[in-house]
């Protein structure tokens, strides 16, 4: 493509297309018109030039002309509650659901890998050793040591959000940091695997085991397995990035990118179901059998909330994405 000729060519539609947008006054019919027209070729004429000749001043001036040419034609739109019960019931859901070959291996191989640290921790003294000193891990261990402890030495309302801030921000950092190859999301999940394999294996050695998960599993469960579903979207965006399959890395990156900070949300209320139950039911006088089922009723209704909502919502072609009309124009639309 010679560049000035097109530029030659098209630059009187595109001073006519911003005078359009520039009139104060209300557009008439074959006003409008025009402009739908020349908005579809001018977001023609970008693609074009991206594709063929890109030059970095004439695509930003395009691409602003473009964007508010899409602003005048589809008008502004305001969130409402229907968009947040539709991304509760559909979005979200279905973002999980379609990411479930990523999180489900995750979170398998990433609690085998808990399993093994535990069990490499509890029985064998000298790595013990090296963790803590004796009358330091006699401490954590003991009735009424740290491990136990740990979930009332706060009041519960203040622990529960302290804790769901943090659980919060480590998901935001595994979708935001897919990216890069998803190398940073392996160290985070590492370092949360050690974190529960160090209590594994201590408790265990200790004879207390049973203590312990009765004290992990009421909140772990769903707290977790968001961690795990973070992740796993996590991987899979860095996935794209190697491989965008059949679409463009940049188009690719885009979808997947909206899909992630849309997960975060959603994972964010999920987190703070779990951090409420590390707060205030982990802590509690009630059985160990009754905190545990609590724990199981939480993770059993989010799997179902992902498998039935959401792999309803996927079948109907729910992404996870923005609606279509709120994304960015990069496909011609005119000849």
């Amino acid at each position: 493509m010679d560049l000035d000729v097109f530029v030659s060519a098209h630059r009187a539609e595109w001073d006519r297309l911003d005078v359009l947008l520039r009139r104060q006054r209300r557009l008439n019919g074959a006003e409008v018109d025009e402009l739908v027209a020349l908005y579809q070729r001018t977001a023609t004429h970008l693609s074009l030039i991206q594709s063929s000749a890109p030059d970095p001043q004439l695509t930003g001036r395009l691409s602003q002309l473009v964007a508010r040419a899409r602003s005048a034609v589809t008008g502004g739109r305001r969130s409402s509650w229907r968009d947040a019960v539709r991304f509760l019931t559909h979005g979200f859901p279905a973002a999980v659901y379609r990411s479930r070959h990523w999180w489900v291996p995750t979170a398998l191989l990433s609690t085998l890998v808990a399993a093994l640290l535990g069990w490499w921790i509890g029985t064998h003294p000298d790595v013990q050793a090296s963790i803590a000193a004796p009358d330091a891990l006699r401490e954590m261990t003991r009735p009424g040591g740290q491990y136990e402890t740990y979930y009332s030495s706060h009041p519960a309302a203040s622990f529960a959000a302290q804790v769901w801030t943090n659980n919060a921000q480590a998901a935001a950092m595994c979708l935001v940091l897919g990216i890069f190859l998803g190398l940073p999301v392996l160290w985070i999940l590492l370092l949360n695997m050690l974190n529960l394999g160090v209590g594994i294996g201590l408790m265990s050695s200790a004879g207390r085991l049973d203590v312990f998960l009765g004290l992990v599993l009421p909140h772990g469960l769903l707290e977790l397995t968001a961690v795990f579903v973070a992740a796993g979207t996590g991987l899979r965006l860095g996935w794209t990035v190697i491989d965008p399959g059949p679409r463009t890395r940049r188009s690719a990156l885009a979808e997947e990118g909206r899909a992630a900070v849309g997960m975060a949300i959603g994972l964010a209320l999920v987190l703070f179901v779990s951090g409420a139950i590390e707060g205030f039911v982990t802590p509690s006088g009630l059985p160990t059998w009754a905190r545990i089922s609590i724990g199981v009723l939480a993770e059993l209704a989010f799997l179902a909330y992902v498998y039935v909502l959401g792999g309803r919502a996927a079948r109907a072609g729910e992404t996870g994405d923005v609606e279509e009309h709120e994304r960015s124009a990069t496909v011609p639309t005119a000849a």
